[in-house]
């Protein structure tokens, strides 16, 4: 990694999702990767930027299928670290159609939920350009929530900015737990995501412009608050932005926001202005929604180009 790159530091988990119907049904399941952290990672590597991804995962098989995804997209894991100790966490997915789509996690004692500051890649760090975290991560365990703070701190101290997508889910901790944690680590980052729902646990209120006021006051000069099928509005560096959204037939939702992340900070990686991280990053979801998996509508530069190419 060069100083100009990605470190992306939390969960992945292996994916094993049907083509159609309920697992109990199929005879044959695609085989992937999730954790919003990797897919980040992926998204910003396919963008033509050095990315790397850093945890724990498991010495198991989709421990090694995490890695080797993540190497075959050019994500640099050598930040990764192996627990002889515990199994890499698992995703299964039944895929019906657009709107009906159903994931279980199966994380319970996972590697992931045995992060510790032990795990920081301190070097990596330093050689950043950006850290990036997400708010699901610090749900997995006490330990993953103090590992994030350890190293965001560590990371503002060596001068390298943070960036976080505020994200919840009440299968991973309650509300109130989450909101305590989340509105103390958004305080130590430079660059928020965040949807309306997740802006609102964090006890904000009002519009969008309002929630992305509202987040800019806990400190971060970026804030984005994303608004799906409507785009999105943010306050950069003290200036507020609105974003359309491209239209798009939607397949698949999820990784949508991943997608959005990623283009954003490609762009900020890259030195882009303010108004081109945002359309490049609304671009990224557009192609994100158009295919069924976490990782397949991802998109890489001439793709970009084809989308946003005048008609």
């Amino acid at each position: 990694m060069t100083g100009t790159g990605l470190l992306a530091f939390g969960e992945a988990l292996a994916v094993f999702s049907t083509q159609e119907g309920k697992l109990r049904h199929a005879t044959t399941v695609d085989v992937g990767i999730a954790g919003t952290e990797a897919m980040v990672a992926i998204g910003v590597s396919r963008l033509g930027t050095p990315a790397a991804w850093a945890g724990r995962l498991g010495a198991d098989e989709p421990g090694a299928l995490v890695l080797a995804r993540l190497r075959e997209e050019g994500v640099d894991t050598s930040g990764v670290r192996t627990d002889r100790q515990a199994p890499t966490g698992l995703m299964i997915k039944d895929f019906r159609n657009p709107d009906a789509t159903r994931s279980a996690y199966y994380r319970h004692g996972s590697a992931g939920t045995r992060l510790s500051p032990e795990d920081i890649p301190e070097d990596h760090i330093r050689a950043a350009g950006v850290l990036h975290l997400s708010g699901l991560t610090p749900g997995l365990s006490d330990s993953a929530a103090k590992t994030m703070f350890v190293a965001a701190e560590f990371a503002r101290d060596e001068g390298v900015p943070v960036s976080i997508d505020i994200d919840y889910t009440h299968a991973l901790w309650y509300p109130e737990d989450a909101a305590d944690i989340l509105y103390d680590l958004v305080s130590l980052c430079d660059i928020v995501f965040a949807g309306e729902d997740a802006a609102r646990l964090l006890g904000l209120d009002g519009d969008p412009q309002e929630l992305a006021a509202g987040l800019s006051e806990l400190g971060p000069e970026q804030v984005i608050i994303e608004l799906g099928p409507r785009g999105a509005v943010a306050e950069l560096h003290g200036s507020r932005y609105d974003v359309p959204s491209y239209p798009v037939r939607s397949v698949d939702n999820e990784g949508a926001d991943d997608a959005f992340v990623a283009g954003f900070l490609a762009e900020f990686l890259a030195g882009s202005p303010p108004d081109r991280r945002l359309r490049t990053a609304a671009a990224c979801r557009a192609f994100a929604l158009t295919v069924p998996g976490e990782t397949t509508g991802l998109p890489d530069r001439e793709e970009l180009r084809q989308l946003t190419r005048p008609r």
